[in-house]
């Protein structure tokens, strides 16, 4: 189905920069912002929806046992990102300063 819409020059020039810097078009642009004011894609819904489903699933206790023996932080970001410089340093031929 096919819906246009007026906007004023200044609005529609707000909309493309929104949804190019998002890597979208501008339609699906204006699909997401309907979804979301209508509540249809409401991370923050689904999330609280997927909790209360776990909470009702006899196998929820089995899923926590599962993923009890993850870290909290299971991604040290500093030592990485601390290795990728090393590694680009190396590769390239430039000492550590």
């Amino acid at each position: 189905m096919t819906v246009s819409v007026r906007m004023e020059p200044l609005l529609e020039k707000r909309l493309e920069q929104a949804a190019q810097r998002r890597g979208i078009t501008k339609s699906q642009f204006i699909i997401d912002a309907v979804e979301r004011a209508l509540g249809g894609n409401d991370p923050h819904a689904l999330m609280l929806q997927a909790k209360a489903e776990m909470a009702r699933d006899s196998r929820s206790a089995d899923w926590a046992q599962c993923f009890a023996a993850e870290s909290v932080r299971p991604y040290d970001t500093e030592r990485s990102r601390a290795d990728l410089i090393a590694r680009l340093r190396a590769k390239h031929g430039l000492g550590a300063d």
